[in-house]
This record gives structure tokens, sequence and C-alpha cells, in this order.
């Protein structure tokens, strides 16, 4: 029997990703880089992700009050062996300490499009007429069921 191919990823990957981010944001916090622009920027680590294997692990950020997050995420980048040596005593149920990976967080920006999107006069405008209609179909159900 094949094992089913799935695209999802699998409770121990989702279990691990969120332990390697909670470790990752105790770091940060603690201010173990030294570095000036991680030192005084505040970073969200909204996700992390792990490989299959479980051998990378992918950590969505959002450097949080600035516009250009590409300076941050280079940071992150470049002191990752420290952060991952950093992280490793924190997790120690895993036979190899996964390489860190930093990318910048879009999900928000994305959150907002949808949003600005929803609030649009042309979808406000369909909405309306859309409601109106319940309106009067609800009217008419009452009427019809009145009689």
């Amino acid at each position: 029997m094949t094992k089913p191919s799935s695209s999802a990823p699998s409770q121990r990957m989702l279990r691990v990703g969120e332990q390697v981010r909670i470790a990752i944001t105790q770091v940060l916090q603690r201010g173990d880089v030294r570095d000036p622009l991680i030192e005084t920027s505040v970073i969200s680590v909204s996700e992390v992700r792990m490989s299959p294997d479980l051998k990378v692990a992918t950590a969505y950020v959002t450097p949080l009050g600035q516009k250009d997050h590409t300076a941050v995420i280079t940071a992150l980048n470049k002191h990752a062996r420290y952060l991952r040596g950093r992280v490793s005593p924190m997790i120690r149920q895993l036979k190899y300490m996964p390489e860190l990976r930093f990318r910048d967080d879009t999900s928000f920006e994305n959150y907002a499009k949808i949003d600005a999107l929803l609030r649009s006069p042309e979808v406000a405008r369909d909405l309306g007429h859309d409601d109106a209609n319940d309106d009067d179909n609800t009217n008419n159900n009452n009427q019809d069921g009145g009689n």
C-alpha cells in the first residue's frame, strides 16, 4: 500500500514548527542577538513551517513598525546559525536541529487588501442590493404565510 500524498503538513511538522516558533521568540525577546538592527526592532514570529524531514525551519516574521522589512530579514538570516545554537537546547526531542531560514510574512498585507476590497463601494453596493432583495422575499413570505 502506498502512502497517500498530501500537501498538508503532518501533526508532527505542526507541533515541531510551533515549538521552534516559541523558542525563536524567546531568544529574540531576551536580546541574545547582538545586532543593533535586531535589538532595536520588535519582531513578531507569526509562523514556522517545517520541511517534511524536519531539517529546515522557515520562520515567517514581521518587524513591527517598519516599512522596509528586508534589512531585518537579512540580519536575521545572517545570524541564523547563532540563533540555531541558542534555540537548540530548547528543543531536545529532535535528532537534528533544523536549519533556520527567515522570510517576510506578507499575510497581514493580504488580509488588508481583502478587507479593503470588501469595503469598496462596488462590493458594498452589491451587498446592499442583496440585503434589499432578502428583505422583500422575507416580507413576501410572511404575507403568503399569513393568508
